[in-house]
């Protein structure tokens, strides 16, 4: 990361669970091997802010460890991408993050970055489900 560059900062962590929940509200990007979500947190003077969530579902606690690990490193790489100072990145890791060739993830990752830096999409709010209509085919008591 380029340090005398005042526009590109170097990310700082987040830690507490209001935070990733704050994240889980802004933009959403998916990629072949995470999801990245950001945060426009409004402060344009404050460093961005990196966190990285990785499911029970995606494997035991080694496998989500080297998962983790592998993303903060592909962050690390990043020396050129800019973070967007203000803003959090909540990197959600998916299966396919421990198989990766670490060239493609750290690409994938750079993508995802530029596409947040770039053209910032909101996130499609779910539309409320009709309730269902009750299954009125059993017979009492059987």
């Amino acid at each position: 990361m380029a340090q005398d560059d005042p526009t590109t900062k170097k990310p700082g962590r987040l830690k507490n669970r209001p935070d990733f929940l704050a994240v889980q509200k802004g933009t959403r990007l998916r990629g072949p091997f995470f999801l990245l979500e950001t945060l426009d947190r409004g402060l344009a003077d404050k460093a961005p802010r990196i966190g990285y969530t990785v499911t029970k579902k995606q494997g035991n606690a080694v496998e989500r460890n080297r998962m983790r690990r592998r993303l903060r490193e592909a962050v690390r790489h990043l020396a050129g991408v800019p973070f967007r100072p203000g803003h959090d990145y909540v990197v959600v890791a998916r299966r396919d993050t421990l198989k990766a060739p670490f060239d493609r993830l750290v690409q994938a990752l750079s993508e995802r970055v530029q596409d947040s830096v770039t053209s910032p999409r909101p996130r499609h709010k779910r539309s409320a489900s009709k309730p269902r209509a009750k299954d009125n085919t059993r017979t009492p008591g059987a």
